[in-house]
């Protein structure tokens, strides 16, 4: 950390550009995240996975202040989560939220959805965010669509869009909730081939899915979770051949056999 307080890129990748820290969440009486406490490096990419109802989801949009904590502290570079007004409105400018479902503007065209976050929130120019977005569209392979509307596309290529939409924003991490699982089984891979290149040019992941293979090929870590806790983290491999946890080798003795 430097004499202004502020963290340098090195102290900043020790400390973990998200750091969850004793993080509880309850809804109602159900307990559906206990005592979590994970750090994401920058440039790193945690894949979190685990059954339904782990708790997976809410971990993800409690990282942007979708979902309020009951206890503990979540910091991105270094700074507390605001919980309100502008400083919320441009936390979500830095943190790149990818959904199951597409959540675009069904009124405005494709380019329209990509330049519309960093024209209002960002405050750039609409020439260069039009540049900007046609180039993100051309990156994620959907650049001829620019023109249309969000219901003329495929699943995938709206999903696509999506993430053009929130890399528009120079997001500092990427919070991707099982983005595939709308998708029809033939959409999936185009859509997993732009998350693995994102993940070979460094961008911070945090990814909630069920694609193991995605797991394997592009995450550094993976987290399992089961009733709301993180049970077991390793590197890919040694997690998919050497689960050290019965629930872990459970999970996995269900999915990879089928």
């Amino acid at each position: 950390m430097s004499d202004s307080g502020t963290l340098t890129p090195d102290t900043e990748k020790a400390a973990g550009l998200v750091a969850l820290t004793d993080v509880n969440k309850h809804f109602g009486d159900l307990h559906v995240l206990k005592d979590i406490n994970l750090s994401i490096a920058k440039g790193e990419v945690v894949v979190v996975i685990g059954p339904s109802g782990s708790g997976k989801s809410t971990l993800c949009r409690a990282i942007n202040r979708l979902e309020p904590i009951d206890s503990g502290s979540i910091t991105l570079d270094g700074q507390p989560l605001p919980s309100e007004g502008k400083r919320l409105a441009r936390l979500r400018a830095d943190v790149g939220m990818v959904f199951q479902a597409f959540n675009l503007f069904a009124h405005k065209t494709i380019l329209q959805n990509v330049t519309l976050g960093p024209t209002k929130v960002r405050g750039l120019g609409k020439s260069e965010a039009e540049q900007k977005a046609r180039a993100l569209l051309d990156r994620v392979g959907v650049g001829a669509q620019a023109e249309k509307y969000p219901a003329q596309l495929s699943g995938g290529q709206q999903q696509r869009v999506a993430i053009a939409r929130a890399l528009a924003m120079d997001p500092k991490v990427m919070l991707f909730d099982e983005p595939t699982s709308a998708l029809d089984p033939e959409m999936i891979k185009e859509v997993l081939d732009v998350m693995v290149d994102l993940a070979g040019q460094s961008m911070t992941m945090i990814v909630v899915t069920h694609e193991m293979g995605f797991a394997r090929r592009a995450a550094n870590r993976v987290v399992f979770m089961a009733d709301g806790q993180i049970v077991e983290e390793a590197e890919p491999e040694k997690f998919f051949t050497d689960p050290q946890t019965k629930r872990a080798q459970d999970f996995l003795s269900k999915i990879l056999t089928h």
